[in-house]
């Protein structure tokens, strides 16, 4: 029992690590949460300091959920306190389970007053090392959605919700067998419902027209 908590929490400090203060600190000497929409994230930081620092701070935020997975997790040498009852084997589990760690860490990270990003880019990093070919696909969801919208929380919610229903239509069918596909789903699914509700401000944003769209344009310093 002590090995899975050690494990969990060693994810959850991973996952804290607050990339995008650390950058911005680094950068500009600000603290990104207060500027833009306050987020401490990859979006907030494409929309400040610009679109190659953006995409800088998601490649870390997702690495974070990725290490989760794939190091954190075989910290864990014991036997599991309780009876595994999903069709994964146990190291399986302990790595979604180390990676749902991280994801909480970065949405309430320890570091920084537990004020941390949405847990996007986290959750990212987790499931592409578990469902790699659902996430390209819906990769490419979210690149479509933003090409198009210029919105990338709304990309980002699109992306979250489509993991599931790719899986339900290449299970269901398709008729591909997916490994362990009666426990991934609603682990995907309560994935993309926490990510729903990071975004509710952005949802109210969305439906009443003033979110913010993203631009490609360097940033300037912000004053």
């Amino acid at each position: 029992m002590l090995n899975l908590i050690f494990v969990i929490m060693i994810s959850y400090l991973v996952g804290s690590i607050p990339t995008s203060i650390i950058i911005s600190k680094l950068l500009r000497g600000i603290d990104i949460r207060n500027h833009g929409s306050g987020n401490a994230g990859g979006t907030n930081v494409f929309r400040v300091l610009g679109w190659k620092w953006g995409i800088s701070t998601i490649l870390l935020d997702a690495c974070k959920g990725a290490v989760a997975v794939i190091v954190v997790a075989r910290f864990y040498l014991d036997r599991f306190p309780f009876t595994n009852v999903t069709p994964f084997d146990d190291f399986t589990l302990i790595q979604i389970i180390c990676g749902v760690s991280a994801v909480i860490g970065h949405i309430w990270t320890v570091f920084a007053g537990f004020r941390g990003g949405k847990g996007i880019a986290t959750a990212l990093g987790v499931l592409i090392t578990i469902i790699t070919l659902d996430m390209i696909v819906a990769l490419c969801v979210f690149v479509i959605v933003v090409t198009f919208s210029r919105y990338i929380s709304l990309a980002s919610l699109m992306a979250a919700v489509s993991v599931p229903l790719i899986l339900i239509v290449r299970e269901n069918i398709f008729n591909i067998n997916i490994p362990g596909y009666h426990t991934i789903l609603p682990f995907c699914i309560a994935l993309a419902l926490l990510v729903i509700f990071t975004h509710r401000a952005n949802v109210e944003r969305l439906l009443s027209g003033t979110e913010r769209k993203i631009s490609l344009a360097k940033k300037k310093s912000p004053k």
